[in-house]
């Protein structure tokens, strides 16, 4: 099949290591990324063909089925399960958890359900991977995964993050595909000038002078697979010129012309063979052959092009390259593409995979079909039943194009653009809309056209412009669907505090009109949320929070997280700091299995604040950095907060500072008065750690000044502090006080922390510059009171800052070596975090008090890192392995390679002596 491989030294060297670490009982994933004909998929030949220690499963992304929600997946997996054979598959899947078992059979069609949450179903595939590794090491090969469906790539990429010990390879070949970003990259580029040459020499079958050799080189950068297939077929004298004289078309459109005019030269009914390996996305042979009886065809018809080495017929069909299948596609007439869909629709089971036997009908179909129409719409159902939003929309925009009713027919077409804005496509929202316009609307369907096209704008730009559209949407809604109106109401609130300083009056507005809307009586959470933003923005703070409270206390029963960006802001705003993070880790479960990459992109950003406040830096990262991947998919505006809140922690200070000044920017250009507010709540943290304190003094009363949602709440905080060590007595105290109005409406324990902290800097402040304290606890019993509060997962970082701030009181005071304990411990802590300014702010006032600074690791003891304490803890409590696996996100066999160092490391051989190990240790 001409894998064979011309130089490419370099490549190999690295998957051959790749192999050499699964081998040896490690994971591995890799991306190759390179433009069409590099050689991907010759080099991924290379690696099944030195594999032979493992077992190889090889599947490739199939553009007409990139919409089918886990198309990839199952095909990957349907060997480790037994095959497609329903029965076989359950009985498979035994193995695993009854959640993950459940979340695959379901995403597979093997049996009904909810729709799965992506983590499970993750977690599912890393077991089942496992699993398969018991017996020998696994190597999974996806080719052309830009083609891959959205549902098969985020769990696959959640896969490839969390492999570790299962000796499992997962390697990938794509062109692009922002949702692989992140994992580790190889670049497959042309090959260097003397094997492109010698590549070229070797398929020339006339004389062609060296420098039109070298002209070739250069025109294909040397693409080995423009250099074997261009040439077949030209004339010295076509050669002359190159390889198409001054032809501007890309690259791998001409590769792709060039196996068109090979397949234009075989046989008819070669061609139709062709055509079906084509449109037969799983290169089933039986499937094909049953398929290709139907049209009168048998494998004889095959053999022209077989011997023409464009496909190959074995346990699987397989093209010569990824672009031989999409040039016999292309190069299928419409009746002959009709032809081959109906053959193959006849072919596929309706009870085993009645979603493609659909498809195929759809595509066989030459004009309107009620019933094929109302069968795409029940695949629809079964698609979003599996989170497949884009897979949804699909099955929905042919229903319409199939569907004989012109009113029905928008209708379907308005349901696919709300799918396609579900899924984060955008930009096929506007046609779609556009489309269903062109016929009869119903009022409920033209409202919620307005509806969307204002949900787009508001999520492609975060600024005033969005706002007046949404509420006009909600306003149209509020008589035909109570319910989309209160969702319409409550975007077009969010967007007005978006707006923010930069939205006038626009907030009393929203308000106001979304009060008349709301119901008294419900219950439920998206409702109570409503009236409690109403409140908010019209009665005030202290009248409106039994009401935000009642909203929060409704999310575990109603579960709806569509609306985490306002119910996180609450919940801080509330100081229920709990709250806000266990709903952000629900929020990006809900996010991944719906499909629903709209929603993920504020998800992950939500909770990767909720980890910088628990001190989990590094995995706030990790989730940044997906949040950016998944929103160049999406070109939606990514919520700026966590980006922000870590850099004011981890800087370094010339390029955070840039950062700030480049968002403030950016809000004062799009009217976004939030990501202005951000960027100076940021600003204040970044201050206090720099022990900038008058520039800190500044940006938390700029921040606290326009009163927004939770954000002048918490600058407070930052203005205390700052005002204090800024000399300030007097800012410190009212900062303090206008604190307490607020804490003290609810008072829980993150409040009372904050309160004790802000009373003790206040109050330091007061007594440093001989004023009278003010009544109350004394300074030390408020510090002690203030660590004790916060020093808790969810507000880790207040309780480590809060102990450097009672350090340093402890060393002016004189009482040195108190103070030690507290730097010390504050230093450690900051330090392993990344909180490099107020790390570095501990250092100082450590060497302050005639202590250098303590090495981190010291004295022969070896440290566990952060994943292996966390195993531990939850091992020495009396954890299974795959109870472990299930809350770190790992699989079993991972867990248990952590183990085995972990006992090492401590000096143990079992699990019953974790909890004396941990108890020398601490």
């Amino acid at each position: 099949m001409g894998d064979e491989l011309v130089g490419r030294q370099r490549e190999r060297d690295v998957l051959d290591g790749l192999l050499q670490a699964v081998r040896s009982g490690q994971s591995r994933a890799l991306v190759l990324r390179g433009e069409a004909g590099t050689g991907k998929t010759s080099l991924l030949g290379h690696l099944a063909g030195r594999a032979g220690f493992a077992r190889v499963l090889r599947v490739s992304g199939i553009e007409s089925e990139s919409e089918i929600a886990y198309s990839v997946l199952q095909q990957l997996c349907a060997p480790l399960l037994g095959g497609l054979d329903a029965v076989a598959s359950l009985h498979a899947l035994d193995a695993l958890a009854e959640p993950q078992r459940a979340a695959l059979a379901t995403a597979f069609g093997l049996a009904s359900g909810p729709p799965p949450e992506t983590l499970v179903l993750g977690l599912g595939v890393l077991g089942l991977f496992g699993e398969a590794t018991r017996r020998q090491p696994l190597v999974c090969i996806v080719d052309d995964a830009q083609w891959v469906d959205d549902a098969s790539a985020l769990i696959l990429g959640f896969v490839a993050r969390r492999l570790s010990a299962e000796s499992v390879a997962l390697v990938f070949a794509v062109r692009d595909s922002p949702v692989l970003s992140g994992l580790p990259e190889m670049a497959v580029e042309g090959l260097a000038y003397a094997d492109a040459r010698a590549l070229l020499d070797s398929v020339l079958t006339g004389p062609v002078a060296s420098h039109i050799r070298d002209r070739i080189v250069s025109e294909t950068r040397g693409n080995p697979l423009a250099l074997r297939e261009l040439p077949r077929g030209l004339s010295p004298a076509e050669l002359a010129f190159g390889f198409a004289g001054a032809s501007t078309a890309p690259l791998d459109s001409r590769m792709e012309q060039g196996f068109q005019r090979r397949i234009a030269a075989l046989p008819a009914e070669a061609r139709t063979v062709l055509l079906v390996a084509a449109v037969e996305p799983v290169g089933n042979p039986q499937l094909l052959w049953r398929a290709l009886e139907r049209l009168g065809l048998g494998p004889a018809d095959a053999a022209p092009a077989e011997s023409d080495d464009l496909i190959e017929f074995g346990a699987q069909v397989r093209f010569r390259h990824p672009l031989v299948r999409s040039a016999a596609w292309r190069s299928g007439t419409g009746p002959d593409l009709r032809a081959v869909h109906a053959a193959l629709a006849a072919v596929t089971d309706p009870e085993t995979d009645p979603d493609r036997r659909a498809w195929h009908r759809a595509h066989a179909s030459l004009g309107p079909d009620a019933t094929v129409a109302a069968e795409l719409e029940r695949s629809a159902g079964r698609a979003l039943a599996r989170g497949g939003w884009s897979a949804a929309a699909a099955f929905l925009e042919r229903a319409a194009s199939l569907d004989p009713d012109p009113v029905r027919r928008g209708e379907l077409l308005v349901s696919a653009a709300s799918a396609r804005a579900d899924a984060g496509a955008y930009g096929s929202v506007p046609d779609l809309l556009a489309a269903a316009e062109m016929g009869p609307l119903k009022p409920l369907a033209q409202a919620t056209v307005e509806s969307l096209r204002a949900r787009v704008a508001f999520r492609l730009h975060h600024g005033r412009a969005a706002g007046p559209p949404l509420l006009a949407a909600a306003r149209r809604l509020q008589t035909l669907s109570p319910a989309a109106a209160r969702d319409t109401f409550l975007m077009a609130v969010g967007a007005a505090m978006y707006a923010g300083r930069f939205g006038a009056d626009d907030l009393r507005v929203a308000a106001e009109a979304a009060r008349g809307s709301l119901v008294a009586t419900s219950t439920t959470f998206p409702d109570l949320l409503l009236a409690a933003l109403v409140s908010w923005v019209l009665d005030g703070r202290a009248a409106a929070a039994p009401a935000m409270n009642r909203a929060l206390d409704a999310i575990s029963d109603d579960g709806d997280l569509g609306h985490v960006w306002l119910a996180a802001a609450v919940a801080y705003e509330m100081f229920r700091v709990d709250l806000a993070y266990r709903i952000t880790a629900q929020s990006i479960r809900v996010a991944r299995e719906s499909g629903a990459l709209q929603l993920l992109t504020d998800a992950l950003s939500i909770r990767s604040n909720s980890l910088i406040d628990a001190a989990r830096f590094s995995e706030a990262e990790d989730l940044l950095t997906e949040a950016d991947a998944v929103s160049s998919a999406t070109g939606a505006t990514v919520y700026q907060l966590s980006r922000l809140h870590l850099a004011g922690y981890a800087g370094p200070a010339p390029e955070v500072r840039a950062l700030f000044d480049a968002k403030v920017q950016d809000a004062v250009d799009r009217g976004d008065g939030r990501l202005y507010t951000l960027a100076t709540r940021s600003r204040a943290v970044l201050g206090n750690g720099l022990g900038e304190y008058p520039a800190a003094v500044e940006a938390a009363r700029d921040t606290y000044a326009h009163g927004e949602l939770a954000l002048a709440t918490w600058a407070l905080r930052e203005l205390v502090e700052a005002a204090a060590y800024a000399g300030d007595a007097v800012a410190a105290a009212e900062a303090r006080d206008l604190l307490r109005e607020r804490t003290s409406v609810t008072p829980t324990g993150t409040a009372r922390g904050l309160q004790a902290l802000a009373d003790a800097l206040a109050g330091a402040s007061v007594a440093a510059h001989g004023a009278t304290p003010s009544p109350g606890s004394g300074i030390e019993e408020c510090f002690r009171s203030a660590i004790g509060l916060l020093s808790v997962p969810e507000t880790a970082v207040q309780g480590y800052r809060a102990r450097l701030l009672f350090g340093e009181w402890l060393r002016r005071q004189n009482r040195r070596a108190e103070a030690r304990v507290e730097l010390r411990a504050a230093h450690e802590a900051l330090s392993t975090i990344g909180a490099r300014f107020l790390a570095a702010r501990a250092e100082r006032e450590l060497a302050a008090t005639g202590e250098s600074v303590p090495k981190r690791a010291g004295g022969g003891r070896v440290e566990l890192t952060a994943q292996e304490q966390a195993i531990t803890q939850l091992a020495a409590r009396g954890h299974t392995n795959p109870e472990i696996a299930a809350a770190l996100f790992l699989s079993p066999r991972t867990v248990e390679w952590h183990l085995r160092k972990i006992f090492a490391k401590l000096g143990i051989t079992s699990r019953r002596e974790l909890a004396a190990a941990i108890r020398d240790r601490s």
